[in-house]
């Protein structure tokens, strides 16, 4: 989910120089069968260029400073660390299979999951010097982390369960059954959501001991979970057979909306007029959804795109942009 504060030194990088003829505004989407990334003007609604990576991008992570974008070459074993406001490559960094990626919220961590691998890797932000391997099995795929950076929570595909890694002590706190194929996690009010691909449900978890207190019926291929900017509602994006998102209160988890976006709903980026961008993952587009009328627009982009950025303060150059 984009946080804007991370954007200020790019707002200050511009205000500190007269503006180049430019289109301000962009979106970046992860193509991974396609080894590709989407460029796409944000107010334009459409795809400006695609700029050729290895093997199969996925996911992505801003550096706490906002100075770097990573996106996370899977297949080819590298983080490409990117400029977030043009996009263009700063520098390749060698790290073994990362699929879903993130930074502790203090900014000392980079937390990869290796999907394929089967491990979990932690790593120094800044050097990305390896710090110590999980093996965890199968399949370690989405993460996230309590406030204090104290622990890292990672849904294991393959088993049903869901990993507690312990940051301080850099050791396996414990691993439970959260419900099948289990994907998105998110630490939302004490508690971590997991989505459950195969259950079609989000598994509330006690952070404590990992027991399931609650589960929330939402559709089939319940797969990743976004909060909203400011906090009150919660999507679950439902990419098998209903094609739905559901919407969640994010303080009692009732339902109270959902909409149909056919194709498979899978990440999301939210765009500062309230929009919101979502990866269609089977059908290579992109919608962009009016949450208040439930209208959207489709956008063509690469083959299976997965993981999508939104910079408001992009800047593509007018030579790109009048293509």
């Amino acid at each position: 989910m984009p946080r804007p504060w991370l954007f200020l030194p790019l707002c200050a990088a511009l205000l500190a120089a007269p503006p180049p003829a430019c289109a301000a505004g962009a979106v970046l989407v992860m193509n991974s069968n396609e080894a590709t990334l989407s460029v796409i003007d944000l107010a334009g609604r459409r795809e400006l260029r695609r700029i050729p990576v290895l093997r199969e991008p996925h996911h992505w992570a801003l550096t706490p400073d906002g100075r770097d974008l990573l996106v996370a070459d899977t297949g080819a074993n590298e983080l490409l660390l990117l400029d977030p406001s043009s996009f263009a490559l700063r520098r390749r960094v060698p790290v073994a299979d990362p699929y879903q990626l993130g930074f502790s919220p203090d900014g000392k961590l980079l937390v990869v999951n290796g999907l394929a691998r089967a491990q979990v890797d932690v790593y120094e932000a800044g050097s990305y010097r390896l710090l110590k391997r999980f093996p965890l099995r199968s399949m370690p795929s989405h993460l996230a982390y309590t406030p204090d950076s104290d622990t890292v929570f990672v849904s294991l595909q393959g088993t049903g369960r869901l990993a507690a890694i312990d940051l301080r002590r850099m050791e396996l706190r414990w691993t439970t059954e959260v419900g099948t194929t289990p994907a998105g996690v998110l630490w939302l009010n004490g508690r971590v959501l997991v989505a459950n691909m195969g259950s079609d449900d989000v598994a509330v978890v006690n952070p404590a001991d990992g027991g399931v207190e609650r589960r929330i019926h939402t559709g089939k291929g319940a797969h990743q979970l976004f909060l909203s900017p400011d906090g009150r509602l919660l999507y679950v994006n439902n990419r098998l057979d209903a094609n739905s998102v559901t919407v969640l209160d994010a303080a009692t988890l009732a339902p109270v909306r959902s909409y149909r976006l056919p194709g498979g709903p899978d990440d999301i980026a939210f765009a500062p007029d309230g929009r919101l961008w979502f990866t269609l993952r089977f059908v290579n587009k992109v919608a962009v959804l009016d949450p208040a009328s439930g209208q959207y627009d489709i956008i063509d982009v690469g083959r299976s795109p997965h993981g999508i950025f939104l910079n408001p303060l992009a800047v593509v150059p007018a030579s790109v942009a009048s293509r």
